[in-house]
């Protein structure tokens, strides 16, 4: 990966000799240049590099300071490295209490910029690390809880008839039907299943897409397919199935309507 880098500097010359000791190294670039305050500022907001080099001199008539930085606090809330390069240890202090990351002296020393950008390169490679880790987490973690969310969307239901119990997915329900004290499953396989309990009983529990809408019925649906308010009838499952519904359920008819179309009410 290849890192921005910005020099800041009164002196073309000292921006120039900046540039082409870094230039030896391939993972750094630079991204632009300034020798004044404002513009200083004004294209690290910009070009947002992940290094600074910033030339200080003791000049009276230098228009570069350490007041860049203590005036990006205001713009930024992390600011990239700043480098401080100068002719003299003078400013050390005042830039470590700025928050410089680091302090190169004059004439610039090849080993010390190696330190320099190799402390930086392990710097960067292992916050990006750190962001790709999070970011793998983060997806796991979404796609955790959307096998959570599809779990919880289409849970299981328990049949039981005698001794056996079988467990199916309650999207896989078209429709029930009453048979006296129990209750026929009709699946979308095709599959009939019976539990001893009543309908009321699964009236109660299944909720969601699950309307009651004859004494003798309840329907899914997700699987309709076709209403005929003149027959009474419900058509399910590409209206291969036709389940009768009656004027005491109209109620459940129509929010099924609504739910499906609601353009049509």
């Amino acid at each position: 990966m290849r890192y921005p880098y910005l020099v800041i500097d009164n002196s073309a010359d000292e921006i120039q000799e900046t540039i082409r000791v870094i230039e030896r190294f391939p993972d750094y670039f630079c991204v632009g240049t300034a020798d004044s305050k404002d513009d200083a500022i004004n294209l690290i907001l910009e070009l947002q590099p992940k290094i600074v080099f910033l030339g200080l001199s003791t000049s009276a008539k230098s228009e570069t300071s350490l007041a860049i930085v203590t005036d990006l606090y205001m713009y930024l809330n992390q600011l990239p490295c700043i480098v401080i390069i100068a002719d003299t240890p003078k400013f050390a202090f005042d830039g470590v209490k700025a928050g410089v990351s680091d302090y190169l002296l004059r004439p610039l020393i090849n080993s010390e910029v190696v330190k320099t950008l190799l402390k930086f390169s392990k710097q960067f490679s292992s916050a990006t690390q750190e962001s790709n880790i999070q970011e793998k987490n983060s997806t796991n973690l979404n796609n955790f809880n959307s096998d959570i969310n599809k779990e919880e969307s289409n849970p299981l239901i328990c049949i039981r008839s005698y001794g056996d119990y079988q467990f199916i997915s309650v999207s896989d329900i078209v429709y029930l039907k009453a048979d006296n004290n129990s209750t026929d499953f009709f699946l979308n396989t095709g599959r009939k299943l019976t539990a001893y309990k009543t309908l009321k009983h699964y009236e109660n529990n299944l909720e969601g897409s699950f309307y009651r809408i004859h004494n003798s019925y309840i329907i899914n649906s997700n699987y309709v397919t076709r209403i005929s308010t003149g027959k009474s009838l419900c058509y399910l499952n590409g209206n291969e199935i036709s389940v009768p519904f009656s004027k005491t359920f109209k109620e459940n008819i129509d929010t099924i309507i609504r739910n499906i179309s609601p353009e049509y009410l």
